[in-house]
């Protein structure tokens, strides 16, 4: 019987050191640099399940003091529009999937410009989309006591 119980502590105390290690092993996600070209379309796309929170943050990145704007148009798996928006230097969105599927974000100048354009996006799907400081700011992480995982 203490055997049977020293294996369910001995189980639960690794599965919440790999559930912890995966925080901080796993890379976190950066940003990805687009150069738009002034004339055409840049789009990226990620598959993802339905139920999934999306964030996602943009900027263009001037030179020497220029004012760039591109337009952005985020779409579903069925072509339903998330997010559009034009003339933009900055921008973000976010929504919960509501089916499986490739999501796609695209970028495009306006056709004004003389120069390229480019764009940071970061792009949050998950787990990776939870705002895991102010949560652990709202909650108190206390100690597991063993006697209640049993």
């Amino acid at each position: 019987m203490a055997r049977d119980r020293n294996s369910r502590i001995g189980t639960t105390v690794v599965l919440l050191l790999c559930f912890v290690a995966h925080f901080y092993v796993l890379p976190l996600a950066e940003a990805v640099w687009l150069t738009l070209p002034t004339s055409g379309t840049k789009c990226l796309s990620e598959e993802i399940h339905s139920n999934v929170v999306v964030l996602a943050e943009y900027y263009v990145v001037t030179q020497e003091g220029g004012l760039q704007t591109v337009s952005v148009k985020v779409t579903s798996p069925y072509g339903n529009n998330l997010h559009h928006n034009e003339n933009a230097t900055q921008g973000q969105f976010a929504f919960t999937t509501a089916e499986s599927g490739n999501y796609v974000a695209c970028f495009w100048m306006d056709g004004k410009h003389q120069e390229e354009a480019t764009v940071s996006l970061d792009w949050k799907t998950g787990i990776y989309a939870k705002d895991w400081e102010s949560v652990a700011k709202k909650e108190k992480i206390e100690g597991l006591s063993f006697s209640s995982l049993m």
